[in-house]
């Protein structure tokens, strides 16, 4: 990934609470026919290799965990993404030497697939996606609230799929290269658009606007 010194994002917190709070990522594998993506919604364990090992599980018969199984792959996870367009920047009106962007926040983490058929690895896998988007619900939902016999049949379905991350990169494209009036006029700007407000925090945080 290109990565330009302003936009690169190293701590390792911080891409990590990227991975969890947009799990559905962008899995890419080498297929006998070309590359292929497939989206699919990760749970992160942080204790479990140094830089975090990735969980999920497919349909038994998506092709992907057993053409990968073994195989290096990408995972690419996104966060907010937004339009800038240059009428947000003070240095339209003093010099009008200005483009439009794209802002994002990605990461992308690296990894050798290791497919898992195991049905207890599963039921914890499940279970714990589960309870990642279920906590805070006024009544979540349960595996368990499900009949065991309908889990078990569904279970027999899929696949595990655990990547332990080797290697991890964080980009944040968030105007830290703009000077700081142009800053404040995208945190206002987004602030107006209609799905803009989780971007403009992000700008305002790493830009350091209030």
């Amino acid at each position: 990934m290109y990565q330009p010194p302003h936009f690169r994002e190293d701590r390792l917190e911080v891409q990590h609470a990227l991975i969890r709070d947009f799990p559905l990522a962008t899995l890419v594998t080498v297929s006998p026919t070309g590359l292929t993506a497939n989206h699919i919604p990760f749970i992160l364990d942080p204790a479990a290799s140094r830089l975090g090992t990735l969980r999920a599980h497919v349909a038994r018969a998506n092709a992907v965990w057993r053409e990968a199984d073994g195989q290096e792959v990408l995972v690419v996870f996104q966060a907010s993404e937004a339009y800038v367009t240059p009428s947000w920047y003070e240095t339209k009106r003093e010099t009008g030497k200005v483009v439009p962007t794209w802002n994002y926040a990605v990461v992308h983490a690296h990894g050798r697939l290791r497919a898992v058929a195991d049905e207890a690895w599963l039921r914890a896998q499940i279970g714990a996606l589960t309870r990642l988007k279920e906590e805070g619900r006024r009544e979540p939902w349960q595996v368990g609230d499900a009949p065991e016999p309908f889990i078990a049949a569904q279970i027999k379905g899929i696949v595990g799929i655990e990547i332990e991350i080797a290697r991890i990169e964080g980009k944040w494209k968030v105007s830290q290269n703009r000077p700081e009036a142009d800053r404040r006029g995208v945190v206002e700007g987004l602030r107006g658009e209609p799905n803009g407000a989780a971007m403009a925090e992000l700008v305002a945080a790493f830009g350091g606007v209030k």
